[in-house]
C-alpha cells in the first residue's frame, strides 16, 4: 500500500486486483486507471478487461489509454533504442 502511494505503477495496480477481489470494481479501476497513466501493462490490460464487460466507462478507458501512451513515449529515446539495437545484434535477446 506504502508503495501504491508513492506512486509504484505495479504496485497500484496489485492493490486493483486485489479491491477487484473483494467486490470493489469502483475502487479497483480507479487503481489500475492510475497505474495505467504511470505505464503498467497489467492494469491497461485489468482496464481493458472491465471496459469489455461494461465496468468501466469509455472516457475513463479513453483517458487511462491516452495516459498510458504519454508514458511509454516517455521512456523513448534515441539512445534507449540504440542501446537496444546494439544488445539484440549482439547475441541478446
Amino acid at each position: 500500500e506504502q508503495a501504491a502511494i508513492g506512486g509504484h505503477p505495479t504496485a497500484r495496480h496489485n492493490l486493483g486486483c486485489i479491491e477487484g477481489g473483494n467486490g470493489r470494481t469502483d475502487r479497483a479501476v480507479k487503481h489500475w486507471i492510475m497505474a495505467s497513466k504511470l505505464g503498467e501493462d497489467a492494469a491497461l490490460s485489468s482496464l481493458r478487461s472491465f471496459y469489455s464487460k461494461g465496468f468501466v466507462g469509455k472516457e475513463d478507458f479513453a483517458s487511462a489509454l491516452r495516459g498510458y501512451q504519454a508514458a511509454v513515449d516517455a521512456t523513448k529515446s534515441h539512445q534507449r533504442e540504440a542501446a537496444k539495437e546494439f544488445y539484440e545484434t549482439s547475441g541478446g535477446e
